[in-house]
């Protein structure tokens, strides 16, 4: 299937590891050009060069904590200036918490509320007018199924993911006359990095291997009883910015095995 995105430009967070670098890989064999930014600017730059040598499109890596409005600003200014437009915003920056609601602190919410609602909502409105130069285009912001099904781990995850799901909702009937289509992807159990670090962990305790722990997880959870790969998350994603998914306005996609236990 051609999906007609070649040549377009896309902006990628948090893509130097786990699903964000899965998603700018997939965009970039459709021949799409990229602006990507993490906060480890050796990695973001070893991500660029492979994005460059293996798929020849454009490739801009800025080294930028999303969680601080003057880094946002500056990559953003970086984005205009080398690339003028911009069709894709993938915000997808963010990671999982572990903590009590008694025992968290003011700091930690507000890390977490910067890093998955305020980066989304400073680069949806730092970036809206590149988008409109080209006409219009593409916002997908990653959620998760906990902004629906809450982790008992993990409250501040719980509580700024699903105020990510609200936001995008509202986005997306503010900038849909301007042709932006707005949407929400809630991703499962996605086999990042993160889950690799927690089953290292954790599995030393239980007395099993890394393996054990994370097939343990899945079939407990998820009737597919397997955790997916990025790249598999990241060709639901690839699709979405595409027209092909022209009618698909305002709303939340679950990619989860079927973990979620509610009709959505």
């Amino acid at each position: 299937m051609d999906l007609g995105l070649k040549d377009k430009i896309a902006v990628i967070t948090g893509g130097s590891v786990g699903i964000g670098l899965a998603i700018a890989k997939g965009l970039a064999e459709e021949g799409v050009h990229i602006a990507i930014c993490a906060r480890n600017e050796e990695r973001i730059s070893q991500v660029a060069g492979k994005l460059r040598d293996e798929h020849k499109v454009q490739v801009l890596s800025y080294s930028c904590d999303v969680t601080k409005p003057k880094e946002i600003a500056s990559f953003i200014e970086s984005i205009d200036s080398h690339f003028g437009e911009v069709d894709i915003l993938i915000n997808n920056a963010g990671t999982g918490s572990n903590e009590t609601i008694a025992e968290a602190d003011d700091e930690k919410w507000q890390y977490f509320w910067d890093l998955h609602v305020m980066a989304a909502v400073r680069f949806s409105r730092g970036l809206m007018p590149l988008l409109e130069r080209q006409g219009g285009g593409v916002i997908l912001n990653n959620s998760s199924i906990c902004a629906k099904q809450p982790l008992g781990y993990e409250p501040i995850y719980n509580t700024t993911k699903a105020a990510l799901s609200m936001f995008s909702k509202c986005l997306a009937n503010e900038f849909i006359p301007k042709n932006i289509r707005v949407n929400t992807i809630n991703p499962g159990l996605i086999l990042t990095p993160d889950w690799w670090n927690t089953a290292n962990e954790l599995s030393v305790k239980q007395g099993i291997t890394a393996q054990q722990y994370l097939d343990n997880i899945a079939r407990e959870n998820t009737p597919i009883g397997r955790f997916a790969t990025p790249e598999e998350l990241a060709a639901f994603f690839v699709f979405m910015c595409s027209d092909k998914a022209s009618y698909c306005v305002g709303s939340t996609y679950y990619v989860d095995g079927g973990w979620l236990k509610v009709v959505e």
